[in-house]
């Protein structure tokens, strides 16, 4: 193993800006405002929206079906070539380009809009995987769910503060603002072409293999290495299991990633004023929740921590699904008014904590179980998973929703966090870290 070079306070300060930057992409075009935007206003198939709301899980599905697809032999090609740095700029610069292109999208522009999304999300995601592969190289194995949970964090208060900018500037999801909703595109855009300005100032390309021209034939190079990866792939039962797990864990994850607020808006009915108040509460609680399951993993052991996590899931996803029977119980047993909307911001802060934790102490046990020769290629497997699960899920809940309805859709969630439990049980984290080590 390539002995890691501890990274400086403000390299580490530079990668976590990416997170701060590409968290306006995750908030306002998959989660608050453009989701909503396309399922109601775009396509506007009222008064229960399936078909729009199929469409974006298919727009979706389709995005990281392409990260599937592309994301190992990418993560190959990077580690051969010496390329983190300039792929991940690539990525970068696509997806503000094609995010920005967004504003075009009117009322009826069903297949623009769709096609943006393909273009913007596939890039995005691309970059989250190209992004992780630096973590294993900014300090010790101990350190690395410090580091990554600071990340999350980071990534968080970028949201917070990219959505804070938005829902006051451009005002609600409806056909009567569509005109200054519309400029959601381009602002996520800037937001993220400037806040990530200072990873691509700071980070440092590894000093691992020797640096090439990037060119067509690298992609059979990248076939070869990826052939000798599987081949050796009994080396890392550890990360095998993890990925497993990870493919049920993200599955869910993504699934209330694209659908918390579309599910706010269709079957809560939430008031203007709960909604952003709930995105408030997910961001706060996801930041502490990441920073503080980062800390938990440095002592309790990134295998724990994890399960701990996707316990959590469940217990929100539950809050999500009963939350007009826990509003029942909580007046009756305290004498309270509360509304559906106000118990629903509980749900939403258990799913604040979980997402947050959840996603940052996963990352770094990839990181943990990654040789650096390989970093690239192993983050690779991870988008290749993360995006994996995500077609599944999306795809999985589109169907149900389309069926039965969003409400009685989300209970699938729920299989998929106890499904990512199962693998998990044979994760041996120390073996893990030393095959690692010894590759």
């Amino acid at each position: 193993m390539i002995a890691t070079r501890k990274a400086g306070r403000r390299e580490i300060f530079g990668w976590c800006m990416f997170d701060f930057a590409n968290q306006a992409y995750t908030l306002l075009i998959i989660t608050v405002i453009f989701g909503d935007l396309y399922s109601r206003i775009i396509v506007g198939d009222a008064p229960d929206y399936r078909i729009g709301n199929l469409l974006w899980s298919l727009a979706l599905c389709l995005s990281y079906l392409l990260v599937v697809l592309s994301a190992p032999l990418l993560g190959a090609v990077m580690d051969y070539a010496r390329a983190k740095k300039r792929m991940l700029f690539l990525s970068y610069i696509l997806t503000v380009i094609s995010t920005g292109l967004l504003y075009f999208v009117a009322p009826g522009h069903i297949w623009l809009g769709f096609i943006l999304i393909v273009i913007s999300n596939t890039a995005y995601s691309i970059g989250e995987s190209f992004i992780a592969s630096f973590l294993p190289f900014l300090g010790d194995q101990d350190e690395l769910g410090k580091i990554s949970g600071l990340g999350w964090a980071l990534g968080y208060a970028g949201g917070l503060v990219a959505a804070a900018f938005a829902l006051a500037f451009l005002g609600t999801v409806s056909a009567e603002n569509f005109d200054r909703i519309r400029w959601v595109g381009p602002f996520a855009a800037v937001f993220f072409l400037l806040a990530a300005i200072p990873t691509f100032l700071w980070v440092r390309e590894p000093a691992v293999g020797v640096r090439r021209a990037l060119s067509p034939g690298f992609l059979s190079t990248g076939y070869a290495r990826l052939r000798d990866t599987l081949h050796a792939i009994g080396r890392f039962p550890d990360l095998t299991r993890l990925f497993v797990s990870i493919l049920f864990a993200m599955a869910g994850v993504y699934v209330i990633v694209a659908f918390s607020f579309i599910y706010g808006a269709q079957v809560i009915g939430w008031s203007e004023g709960t909604r952003t108040l709930m995105f408030i509460v997910v961001q706060i609680t996801a930041l502490l929740g990441a920073l503080f399951f980062g800390w938990v993993q440095g002592r309790l052991g990134g295998r724990t921590t994890y399960a701990v996590t996707l316990l959590l899931w469940i217990c929100a996803i539950l809050a999500i699904f009963f939350v007009r029977e826990l509003t029942t119980a909580i007046n009756h047993a305290f004498d309270t008014a509360l509304s559906v909307e106000q118990v629903f911001l509980f749900a939403g802060l258990l799913s604040g904590l979980s997402l947050g934790s959840s996603q940052s102490v996963g990352r770094a046990l990839v990181g943990a179980f990654s040789p650096e020769g390989r970093a690239a290629e192993f983050f690779g497997f991870w988008g290749l998973f993360s995006k994996l699960a995500a077609i599944f899920g999306l795809f999985g809940v589109g169907l149900l929703q389309f069926v039965f309805g969003l409400e009685g859709a989300v209970l699938f969630c729920i299989v998929l966090f106890a499904a990512a439990l199962v693998p998990l049980a044979g994760v041996d984290e120390r073996r893990g870290r030393k095959a690692a080590m010894r590759s």
